[in-house]
Parts: C-alpha cells; sequence; structure tokens
C-alpha cells in the first residue's frame, strides 16, 4: 500500500497574523455584508440585481486568490494553511458559486422571492467552505463547517410560504445538528488522546506514540460520521432526497456541488494529513461505506420519477466513486478525488441549470416525463442535457468518464480490486437511468402546445461553460490533471 507523508508545514516560516491569505475571504464576507446592508434601500422588485456585485466580489476573490498563487505558509497561529491544495479548491468553489449566482438571480425573477439576503447567505456558506478547505486546526475546521451548515439551513427554507421548502430545511436542520454533535465528540475524544486540536501536532503525536489508544479512534470514527453527512456517504445519506427535492433549485445545486466539495476536501485534509497512521482502520471503515454508497445511490436512482430525486441519488452515487480515491490512500487517489470534483461540478451544475430551466415557475414540470420530447421542443437543451447526462454516466470523451478513469486506477494501484469490481457494476446500473432520460427526450411523444422554452442569456452562457469543460476534460484531461497534481505534491 502506498503512503504518503503529510506536508512538511514546519519548515515554513511565515506563522503569523497574514491577512492576505484570507484575502479571498475577507472579500467574500465584506460583499457579503456589503449586500445586506443596501438591501433596505433597494426596492423589492430590484434586488435581483444584488446578485452583479455578488459575482463582483467572486471576481475580486479571484484575484485576491491569483496575488497568493503558488505561495505556502501559515498564518493564524498555524489555523490556517495556504498552499496548492487549499488554493485549487477554493478557485473551484469560486467558480461553482459563481454559476449559482446566475441560477439564482434568473430562479428569483421567475418565482418572486426577490430576496437580497439570497446572494449573502451564498457567499458567507462559500467563506465557510474556503475556511474547511484551508483549515489547519479542528477548530477551524468546525468554524467553517458552522459558517457553511448555518447559510445553508437558510437557504433550504428560503421559499417560506411553500411547505416542501419548509419541510427541507426543517429536516437538514435537525440531522445537520445531531451529526455536528458527532464531529464534536470526534474533535473532543482526538484532543483527549493528542492533546491539541492542530493537525501537524495531533500527527506528530500519533507517529510518536507506540500504541494507538481506542479512545483515538472512536475520536477519529466520530470524525468520519460527522463529514459523511455532509458527502451524504451511506448510512447518513437519509436527508438528501427530500432536502435536495424541496430546497430551491440553485440551494440545491450548491448542496450536490460546493458543500459536498467543501466536506469531501476537508476529510481527505484530515485523513492524510492528521491520520495517515491509522490508515488501515480507517481505509476498512470507508471500504464498507463506499460499497454501500454506490450500490444503494444507484439501486435507488432506478425507481425515482422526479428528476430532482433521481439526481439526489445520483450524487450519494458519485460520492461513492469519489470514495475510491479516498479509501486507495495512496497520491494517484487525490489527485483522482480533485480531477473528479471539477468534472462533477461541471456537469452537475449544467444539470441543474437544465432543470431549473424545464421546471418553469414553482418546479411545475419537475417529472422525467415532463422531458418527453425536450430534444424536439428545444434541441440546445436537449443537446446539452444528454452531455452531462453521459457524463454523469461515465461514456468516453467526457469529464465524468475522464474522473472514474483516475479513481479507478487509483484503487487498483492499492490492489482494492474488489471495490473497483462493485464500482463497475454501479457505474452500469447508473448508465440506465441516465439514459431512460435521454431515450424519453428523443423518442417520447409530446405535444405542440409545451414547444415554448425561453432560455435567459445568463443561463445559455452557463450552460455553453459547463458543456464545454465537460467535454475538454474529457478529451484533453492533462492540464486540470497537472494542475491537481501540483495541488496534491507533498
Amino acid at each position: 500500500m502506498n503512503k504518503f507523508a503529510p506536508l512538511k508545514f514546519t519548515e515554513w516560516s511565515t506563522v503569523d497574523l497574514n491577512y492576505s491569505v484570507l484575502l479571498p475571504e475577507i472579500i467574500l464576507s465584506l460583499t457579503g455584508i456589503t449586500i445586506m446592508l443596501v438591501i433596505p434601500f433597494v426596492s423589492k422588485d430590484r434586488q435581483v440585481s444584488l446578485g452583479y456585485p455578488a459575482l463582483v466580489g467572486i471576481g475580486l476573490a479571484v484575484l485576491g486568490l491569483l496575488m497568493e498563487w503558488n505561495e505556502t505558509g501559515m498564518a493564524f497561529f498555524e489555523m490556517v494553511f495556504q498552499d496548492p491544495f487549499s488554493q485549487f479548491c477554493k478557485m473551484l468553489f469560486l467558480f461553482a458559486t459563481a454559476a449559482i449566482v446566475l441560477m439564482t438571480m434568473h430562479y428569483l425573477s421567475q418565482e418572486d422571492v426577490a430576496e437580497g439576503e439570497f446572494f449573502s447567505l451564498l457567499l458567507f456558506a462559500t467563506v465557510g467552505m474556503f475556511l474547511m478547505a484551508a483549515s489547519a486546526d479542528l477548530i477551524m475546521t468546525f468554524l467553517g463547517l458552522e459558517v457553511l451548515s448555518i447559510s445553508t439551513y437558510v437557504l433550504a427554507g428560503f421559499k417560506e410560504q411553500e411547505r416542501r421548502s419548509n419541510e427541507s430545511a426543517i429536516k437538514y436542520f435537525l440531522l445537520g445538528a445531531f451529526s455536528t454533535a458527532f464531529l464534536l465528540y470526534g474533535i473532543a475524544f482526538v484532543y483527549g488522546a493528542t492533546g491539541s486540536t492542530k493537525y501537524l501536532a495531533i500527527a506528530e503525536a500519533i507517529r510518536t506514540s507506540e500504541s494507538e489508544p481506542l479512545i483515538l479512534l472512536l475520536g477519529l470514527g466520530l470524525m468520519v460520521v460527522g463529514f459523511g453527512f455532509k458527502v451524504a456517504l451511506v448510512p447518513f445519506h437519509v436527508w438528501a432526497p427530500d432536502v435536495y427535492e424541496g430546497a430551491p433549485l440553485p440551494v440545491t445545486a450548491h448542496l450536490a456541488v460546493g458543500s459536498k466539495a467543501a466536506a469531501m476536501v476537508a476529510l481527505v485534509r484530515i485523513l492524510y494529513q492528521v491520520f495517515p497512521e491509522l490508515g488501515p482502520e480507517w481505509q476498512v471503515l470507508l471500504w464498507m461505506s463506499a460499497v454501500l454508497t454506490m450500490a444503494i445511490g444507484d439501486i435507488a436512482a432506478l425507481t425515482q420519477t422526479n428528476i430532482k430525486r433521481m439526481l439526489a441519488y445520483s450524487s450519494i452515487a458519485h460520492t461513492g466513486y469519489l470514495l475510491l480515491g479516498l479509501t486507495s490512500h495512496n497520491k494517484l487517489g487525490t489527485q483522482g478525488i480533485l480531477y473528479y470534483l471539477v468534472a462533477y461540478a461541471l456537469m452537475t451544475l449544467g444539470a441543474f441549470t437544465i432543470v431549473q430551466i424545464v421546471g418553469h415557475r414553482n418546479e411545475q414540470y419537475i417529472q422525467i416525463e415532463d422531458y418527453r420530447g425536450l430534444g424536439y421542443r428545444c434541441p440546445f437543451l436537449g443537446i446539452t442535457l444528454s452531455i452531462f447526462l453521459i457524463s454523469l454516466a461515465g461514456i468516453p470523451a467526457t469529464a465524468g468518464f475522464m474522473g472514474k478513469f483516475f479513481l479507478f486506477a487509483a484503487a487498483l494501484q492499492s490492489e482494492m480490486y474488489g471495490l473497483v469490481v462493485v464500482a463497475l457494476i454501479a457505474s452500469a446500473i447508473g448508465l440506465y437511468y441516465y439514459l431512460r432520460v435521454i431515450v424519453l427526450m428523443y423518442m417520447g411523444e409530446y405535444h405542440e402546445k409545451e414547444t415554448l422554452i425561453t432560455i435567459p442569456i445568463s443561463l445559455q452562457v452557463v450552460i455553453a461553460i459547463m458543456v464545454l469543460g465537460t467535454l475538454y476534460l474529457g478529451i484533453f484531461p492533462g492540464t486540470f490533471l497537472h494542475l491537481a497534481s501540483e495541488a496534491v505534491s507533498f
């Protein structure tokens, strides 16, 4: 089994209140606060336009991130890492948030719930995602998780007049609070066993200890449970289908892409940098969870008639594929995870954008049957949705195929042949329910009166970018694979 040592951050000299390390977080926070302050002075029907300041803030955050690109160090008394891994993840989060802001602007106008707070909450959630990716201390990780979670709880119930939205918010809040308790207990046990909450100090304490105290293993297990809820691992996935279905579509996209990616990269950093010595223990746990997650996610998706629920179970299955890279415990697995997160963001954001367009006001057309004849009613949406679904299924020449290829290769490198076999069977099952939608779009009968579908220019741009990215990563994977390799060069 291939192992690699944690990053040698102790060799770096920058250990102080270096605010430039958190410049993107500061920019996003100030932008969110500014939008909140401006809201009382903007009329109700013009608050959708507050999405433009949010996009400006995201652009400035990108510039702030590029200014510090390839800089390495630590800040805030070893609470925050500045390294290629966190920079890669932050850029991914900014890209996803920008797409979701554009989706939100159209969604709020369509639903007549033009509330500018939506954009502030999205930006605050992104700040939490940033902190989770860059955290060097379990306390900072918990802080980032809570900033992300609290913002998302409110977003899930944003359509307060709708029962489905309220139900999803309550379910997400109750189960989220429950999982947070597991995470906190896990942090407490790890602190009790090692005397520190800092990543490097914990890793050093484990390396120098000759025994593996039960309390440390218990703490690790509880932390995996806490993060397992956020990434929807089986058996901690029960919230996902209901919350995905009831939440506003931009929030569903955020949960499926941003929130999941943030929790996954935080889990990668903790397991690989803090607990590499306990690899055999957590590999067994994740191996079993990966099998269940892929199997249940794909099998449950077969029976769904609501496309949001189908994509929810699909998202659970894709978490199982990501676990292949994590369970492999090698460098190729980490590269595969980062590559797959980019690919997954492209194809999932594109798919949810199309679902939002087809759904119309109040998500009237959200059943899979509503996609009958879409390829003829609106060829642009039919072709692009087909590309996204083909990529999600893992068919060659798409980003989804290359992402699965790298994850499977990492598992084979660690001689986890049984896990790869399960993943291949799960992929074959997934192929059926993705192709079912494509068949309906091109072979299903439809009424001529349903032919009119309008697509805003902004969403056309989002879909086009996602399609080009999906095809580019599938045909020319080298660029992003190189970036992922640099991000995990230990």
